[in-house]
Parts: C-alpha cells; sequence; structure tokens
C-alpha cells in the first residue's frame, strides 16, 4: 500500500500545484473584474464619498446597502490597492491620497449630494462611521465639506425652486391686473368726492 502512495505523490504534487495555479489566476481575474467595475462606475459617477467603518456592525451596514440601492448610491468595500488601480486615470485620481485602512467608496449616480446625504444621515446614528474625503470630479474636499454637499438641493427641488422664482413675478403682475379696475373706480370715487 506504501508503494502505491509513493508512486502517486509526484502526480498528487503536480496536481495540487495545478490547483493552486487555477485558483491564482481566477483571484486575479476576480480583481480584474472588480477593477473594471469601479473604473466604469467611477466614469458614470458624479460624486464619490470615502468613509472609514471600522466598528461599523454588519447588520448596520447592510441597511446602509439597502439604504444605497434605493436612493441610486454605488456602494462598496474595496481593497485600497484595487481602489487606486481602478481610480488612476478617472476624475477621482484625487480619492488616492487618502487611501489608508478600510474604506467603504460610496458614488453618487444620479446627483452630486445622494451619496453625502446617505453618509451624513447614516454617521449621526454611528460613531464610528467617520468621512475620510470626497471629490465631486476634479480635485479632493474635506471632510467637514460633507455638510455642504449634503445640504445641496435635489435636481427636482432645484427645479421647483426655479419655478417659484419665475413664477412670483408672474403672479404679482396677475395680482396688480386684478386690482387695477377696483382700484381705478376708487380713484374716480375719490376725484368725484373732492370736486364736489
Amino acid at each position: 500500500m506504501r508503494r502505491c502512495t509513493k508512486s502517486f505523490r509526484p502526480w498528487l504534487e503536480v496536481l495540487s500545484l495545478y490547483k493552486r495555479e487555477v485558483y491564482l489566476m481566477s483571484r486575479l481575474e476576480e480583481k480584474k473584474l472588480v477593477v473594471d467595475e469601479l473604473k466604469k462606475v467611477a466614469d458614470e459617477a458624479l460624486s464619490a464619498v470615502v468613509v472609514d467603518y471600522r466598528g461599523t456592525n454588519v447588520p448596520d451596514l447592510t441597511l446602509l446597502r439597502k439604504d444605497a440601492s434605493s436612493s441610486s448610491v454605488y456602494l462598496r468595500v474595496i481593497k485600497n490597492t484595487l481602489a487606486k488601480r481602478a481610480l488612476e486615470g478617472t476624475k477621482f485620481d484625487s480619492i488616492n491620497e487618502i487611501l489608508t485602512g478600510p474604506s467603504l467608496f460610496a458614488f453618487s449616480l444620479d446627483d452630486f449630494q445622494s451619496a453625502a446625504k446617505l453618509v451624513k444621515d447614516f454617521s449621526k446614528s454611528h460613531e464610528s462611521f467617520s468621512v475620510k474625503g470626497l471629490s465631486v470630479g476634479e480635485g479632493l474636499l474635506d471632510a467637514s465639506e460633507l455638510d455642504r454637499l449634503a445640504a445641496l438641493p435635489t435636481k427636482e427641488e432645484a427645479i421647483s425652486m426655479l419655478m417659484s422664482v419665475l413664477q412670483s413675478p408672474i403672479q404679482k403682475f396677475a395680482g396688480g391686473l386684478q386690482n387695477l379696475p377696483s382700484n381705478f373706480v376708487r380713484t374716480l370715487d375719490a376725484v368725484k368726492e373732492t370736486k364736489s
């Protein structure tokens, strides 16, 4: 029996080497897919927020992911080396300066402030959730700018604000036209009273 295993031992070693190579190749391919996916998201995104999520438990992160999917925010935890490769050559290239320690990336896909609002709301109830930095296109913003970015109105809110600004002079003009006949009659009455 021992003779058999000795004669197969070289084949077993070759087989284990082959398995290791296949495993390493599949890990490399998986990493390439992650880098490509993040690069594609970074090209389409309007803004990005990078967060240190140490101390946040898994159920809370799961809730954050659900909120992110409903508000069109791409949320992903990625190794810093892969993130640096993915963000290289994109408008978020400046984020590479702050990539130390565990990093969670939040990319706004529809409007500038959705990722900032999501992170701000989540960090209110989770003290361990700290913002490393954020970017709106070219350049890196300080973490203190999160409140300003989160306070920006959404596209729908901005349109409604613009419409109310445009509508206000028209309403005043229409109100003035509506009061014109009654004001004219009052003026004629006042002139009649002064002449009599």
